[in-house]
């Protein structure tokens, strides 16, 4: 019961949609811009992202955005299974070490599950 209540709560995600744009805000300058955007076309560089990379700031903001993504498809995955009657805890546990395989996980456990129902 005490999972499925912190599932349902959106406080982890405006949290971490908080600390997001607030360092956002901080790392986030007109040389941040030109560095990024240095082409004629408006789009980021590889040269100018791996100078980006170097900050401990556009490092903080990567993991952040990771950890809302993995947060956001372990809730899906947790709630499709509740929904779907389908064992999540392998899957839950792999989205949040590596999220695409969570996912795939998930989604061939409930194909398996579905097939096994059929019968």
């Amino acid at each position: 019961m005490q999972t499925r209540k912190s599932m349902e709560s959106s406080i982890p995600y405006v949290v971490l949609g908080l600390i997001y744009a607030f360092l956002l805000c901080l790392s986030w300058t007109p040389d941040t811009i030109r560095m990024m955007f240095t082409s004629q076309y408006w789009l980021p560089e590889l040269p100018g992202i791996a100078k980006m990379f170097s900050s401990e700031m556009t490092l903080a903001l990567a993991w952040i955005h990771l950890l809302a993504v993995d947060l956001f498809a372990v809730r899906q995955v947790f709630n499709e299974g509740l929904e779907n009657e389908v064992e999540t805890r392998h899957s839950v546990s792999l989205c949040l070490l590596f999220c695409p395989i969570g996912i795939v996980t998930h989604v061939v456990t409930k194909a398996l599950t579905k097939s096994a129902q059929s019968y």
